[in-house]
């Protein structure tokens, strides 16, 4: 598995520790007090590594290209997913998904950001931006939702949404302010959840809803730290120093009040279990699902203005 740079000795231990299994299996040869040494040895260094990370540190590993996008998530929780597809005005966006599914037997409409695995796929998932045809299909997924009583279930993972001539020309901010608007008044439970990066309007064009989580290692951010450190230093390359004064970790947004819950990861990153994050992300649905559907749509709905209209208000 490919480690980032502040990974390396963690990468480094593991790979001594798989030549020495060879090693004994070759040659039959009994060091196994040797191995439970070195594998105590990097228990403990990637306690403390993965139990300090730094906002940027955090940045790159949901940035990581083996973490789980919102397909690997619907294979691994709802295996009978049905996609529907286009926005009924101008395309299919391929960078937002959408669809039914069920968790064990509880039926739900999926949407998502998706992004792809090699260049083929980036190109055609154009890297997780949409364009405002994959918002207005996403809203138009939301409202079968509302007509079926049926709750949505987002994941968001997008550096933001795609700001192309094409896009600007067909409505990108139109499409992301409708959502907004829309969103407010859906009258059917929503739950949001931030499994990688979480960019600008791109990411809260499908971001509104009566819970919002994010992974322990995903990131929330009005900008990329790239595009910060551009606009304030006039230097992509302090990234890092634009990522801490963000405020855009798990543990910062949840202190600010801007959402409701962090998702735990298997250390070191979802990336290095799959299986066990979207059992944790399963049953994190599970549960809130089932508080939000005991609130009549009156209380759903004032519930949701009142979570939105308060963020940012002190005092």
């Amino acid at each position: 598995m490919a480690g980032l740079d502040f990974e390396k000795p963690i990468t480094e231990l593991e790979r001594k520790i798989q030549e020495l299994k060879n090693f004994i299996s070759d040659k039959k040869i009994d060091l196994s007090s040797e191995v439970r040494r070195l594998e105590e040895k990097l228990e403990h260094l990637k306690k403390d590594t993965y139990g300090s990370l730094s906002a940027w540190q955090r940045v790159q590993i949901a940035r990581h290209p083996q973490r789980p996008y919102t397909l690997d998530y619907v294979n691994l929780i709802m295996p009978d997913f049905i996609e529907i597809h286009g926005d009924r005005n101008f395309s299919d966006d391929k960078a937002i998904i959408c669809g039914f599914a069920k968790i064990d037997n509880k039926k739900i409409m999926i949407i998502g950001h998706q992004k792809g695995r090699d260049t083929k796929e980036n190109l055609k998932r154009n890297f997780g931006c949409a364009h405002p045809e994959g918002y207005r299909k996403a809203l138009r997924a939301m409202q079968l939702a509302e007509k079926f009583a049926l709750p949505v279930v987002i994941f968001i993972d997008t550096p933001g949404a795609y700001p192309g001539v094409g896009a600007e020309e067909r409505g990108q901010a139109q499409a992301i302010a409708l959502n907004l608007r829309e969103m407010v008044l859906v009258t059917t439970p929503i739950i949001s959840i931030v499994i990688g990066e979480g960019g600008s309007g791109g990411a809260l064009g499908i971001g509104v809803a009566d819970r919002v989580c994010v992974l322990e290692n995903a990131y929330y951010s009005v900008i990329s730290p790239e595009g910060c450190a551009a606009i304030l230093w006039k230097d992509g390359s302090k990234a890092a120093d634009a990522a801490e004064v963000l405020k855009l970790t798990a543990p910062d947004l949840l202190k600010m009040g801007l959402i409701d819950e962090i998702v735990p990861e298997p250390l070191g990153g979802a990336h290095r279990d799959p299986q066990k994050a979207a059992g944790t992300l399963k049953e994190l649905i599970k549960r809130n699902l089932k508080d939000l559907e005991s609130l009549s749509k009156e209380n759903l709905l004032k519930l949701r203005y009142k979570k939105f209209r308060g963020m940012g208000v002190t005092g």
